[in-house]
């Protein structure tokens, strides 16, 4: 597919409004900022120690308190390591300038992320893997749009960000009904503006996850906005750090011993619906019960996959996809995984979680 032209804006001005000044930055520097970013205390192929020296701390993203949560209520607070702080960042682009910045060492993201901090020059590695089996995403109108399938996008105006899941999710939702790049406009924002572009008609379009919607559609429902389900999934929901992070050795123990614990707070969440549905939805999100539960109905159950093969056919395709536009250069996505850390979550869960 050619570069996006639709709305005649240059490739690098779009790259440079989506991902701002700090990004812009890092594409500057792609081949020799990786260098700097892989620190001297450790080696980056010895495995991870068993035991995490004493003093350890590690600073982790927890978007809207879900990590917190999942621990205190799944009892898996014992961590053999101090947590400096529990960061509310989840966007993809806000994850990347925390890792630049080091105010994050560890941070849950979709697959897509990665191959933008690559594509920046930041050396960062995917250290565990959970399999999304069944969409997350959904497409929604604006009020009174006539929009009714994938195939109406066409001449619309569409909410995107390459640098985070619900911008693959679109692409591949484009791809699957034949549809080119430059067939649409993709109008770039970040996740958190969605929600006001579409309540404000200035796209037609925007990806919401399946959590996002209830709220939408009792708003907007009745004034004529709707939701455009698709089969099109964003695989990979992993936890990353940046390369200097997994090369201290202390910290890269403190990575390996919290990996078992995000797998079982998942776990855990996804076993007790009715308390995670009242502790997460109702109390912190303002959610009716009714909400929570359709949303809940939706929920993937987690894989942890003891052999990382998969998830690494798709992060390729990933990527090819968004060289395919002129969005990133084409790479080998091998080097994204740290495979030191590679069947960690699945030891910890029950056979029934693993891929």
């Amino acid at each position: 597919m050619p570069p996006l032209s639709a709305s005649g804006v240059d490739r690098r001005l779009f790259l440079s409004s989506l991902l701002g000044a700090a990004a812009a930055a890092g594409l500057s520097g792609c081949a020799g900022s990786s260098a700097a970013d892989t620190g001297t205390k450790g080696s980056a192929t010895a495995p991870p120690a068993d035991k995490v020296p004493s003093g350890t701390s590690l600073k982790i993203s927890s978007y809207q308190g879900v990590q917190q949560l999942q621990f205190k209520l799944a009892g898996l607070t014992d961590l053999p390591f101090k947590v400096s702080s529990w960061a509310n960042i989840g966007a993809g682009p806000d994850v990347i300038n925390a890792f630049r910045s080091k105010s994050l060492d560890v941070a849950n993201n979709a697959g897509i992320p990665p191959i933008q901090a690559h594509y920046q020059g930041y050396d960062a590695k995917i250290v565990a893997v959970n399999l999304t089996r069944r969409p997350n995403y959904l497409f929604a109108t604006k009020p009174g749009s006539d929009i009714r399938s994938v195939k109406d996008f066409k001449g619309k105006k569409l909410a995107f960000s390459q640098g985070q899941a619900q911008g693959v999710v679109l692409l591949r939702a484009l791809k699957q009904a034949g549809l080119a790049y430059d067939d649409v406009d993709l109008v770039p924002l970040t996740s958190n503006q969605f929600l006001t572009a579409l309540q404000a008609g200035q796209v037609d379009i925007a990806p919401l996850a399946n959590s996002q919607s209830p709220a939408y559609l009792k708003q907007y429902g009745s004034k004529g906005a709707r939701t455009i389900p698709t089969d099109v999934v964003d695989l990979l929901s992993l936890l990353w750090a940046p390369a200097s992070v997994l090369a201290d050795r202390a910290k890269a123990a403190a990575v390996a011993a919290y990996i078992p614990r995000w797998a079982k707070g998942q776990v855990w969440a996804y076993e007790h619906p009715d308390a995670w549905n009242r502790e997460f939805y109702v109390k912190t999100q303002n959610l009716s019960l009714a909400q929570a539960e359709a949303i809940t109905e939706l929920a993937n159950k987690p894989l942890f996959p003891p052999n990382w093969d998969e998830a690494v056919k798709w992060e390729q395709e990933t990527a090819d996809l968004l060289a395919e536009g002129g969005f990133v250069k084409g790479f080998e996505v091998d080097s994204l995984f740290d495979r030191r850390f590679e069947g960690i979550a699945a030891k910890a869960v029950s056979a029934e979680y693993r891929k």
